[in-house]
């Protein structure tokens, strides 16, 4: 029995490429490890093979991760509760789920979005559903893009928590030779420093399918931080945290990579597609597309100019052309280059 939580294992709660590289770190670190699958065909080959073939067709997962289809099964005992679903259902799916979660269990965020309507962090959402103590969530943020974590090249984290045990718990639980994490008390610039790069990665994405080289691109990532900065002073976050993992870091991997589905959902809207054709090419979750909204709205609650987020939004939602974004950013007035 060990001290928190009531038992040993840990439940990861979704089955997408993060949720099912996860629970491979977990593994490799030396905790027995349930992944849940809202479908039970995906739970079935999880469990028998060992594989997700839809998301990260290569990986064998280690024998210490199972899998379920049923919620109670996975988190009842678990010392720690790991939420890897999309942002937008966090708010349902944890309404069913947080009646099985022990009373002293560490629950771990790995959504990077921001709550339509209520404009809460996924900390905030978990802990307002759930019941629990704010000391009680811890969130992980970085450049973590599954395929590559999955396939061991060494990458990095922050676990970011306001209780120093549990952060402590959830840093020894992940760290192996591939993944290091590193500790932060910062949840609010952590969690908006995921939130908002998966809108500006979308920028970078249209960007770059509409032919721009690497000043713009440079400038959308620059920029881009400036204004994620400003939106996390406002709240309250630790500037410094913009300039690490959870802020830079985050950032250039969901611009630079391929393997970024911002990015590339961003590229296929910059080459002139419909939202429904970029969603129908990507297949998976780009939080940005519904963020964007959440992010410009708290912005605006705050009184915090996001000039590349209104644009984003305007894109995504207002069927504005690209080009006219491009033009609205460029003739704004000019002013001081700092994050102020």
């Amino acid at each position: 029995m060990s001290e928190r939580g009531g038992g040993g294992h840990v439940a990861v709660l979704g089955a997408g490429s993060w949720g099912t590289a996860f629970a491979k770190i977990l593994a490799d670190a030396g905790r027995e490890v349930t992944i849940w699958a809202r479908r039970a065909p995906v739970a079935d080959i999880l469990r028998t093979e060992r594989r997700n073939p839809e998301y990260l067709p290569h990986l064998v997962l280690p024998e210490r991760v199972t899998a379920t289809a049923d919620a109670a099964e996975a988190i009842t005992g678990a010392e720690v509760v790991v939420l890897a679903v999309p942002s937008q259902t966090l708010r349902g799916n944890l309404a069913e789920w947080a009646g099985y979660v022990h009373p002293d269990a560490t629950l771990v965020s790995l959504m990077k979005g921001i709550e339509l309507g209520t404009t809460k962090r996924m900390s905030e959402v978990i802990v307002e559903t759930a019941g629990v103590a704010a000391d009680r969530v811890v969130v992980v943020s970085g450049p973590n893009l599954a395929p590559e974590i999955a396939a061991e090249q060494p990458a990095a984290t922050v676990v970011a928590g306001t209780d120093s045990r549990r952060t402590a718990l959830v840093q020894s639980s992940i760290r192996t030779p591939y993944f290091r994490p590193y500790t932060n008390d910062d949840v609010v610039g952590c969690e908006l420093g995921g939130a908002v790069k998966n809108v500006i990665a979308l920028a970078y994405g249209i960007a770059t399918a509409m032919g721009f080289g690497d000043n713009t691109r440079a400038m959308l990532m620059t920029r881009g931080l400036a204004e994620t900065a400003r939106l996390g002073v406002a709240l309250g976050a630790d500037p410094i945290t913009f300039a690490g993992l959870a802020g830079m870091g985050d950032l250039v991997a969901s611009c630079s990579s391929p393997l970024a589905r911002n990015r590339t959902f961003g590229e296929h809207l910059g080459r002139g597609e419909t939202m429904e054709q970029a969603q129908a090419a990507t297949r998976q979750t780009a939080e940005g597309v519904k963020s964007c909204l959440s992010v410009r709205d708290l912005a605006r609650a705050h009184g915090v100019e996001m000039p590349i987020t209104e644009q984003v939004e305007r894109i995504c939602h207002e069927g504005m052309d690209p080009r006219i974004a491009v033009d609205t950013l460029m003739s704004r007035t000019a002013k001081p280059e700092s994050y102020e």
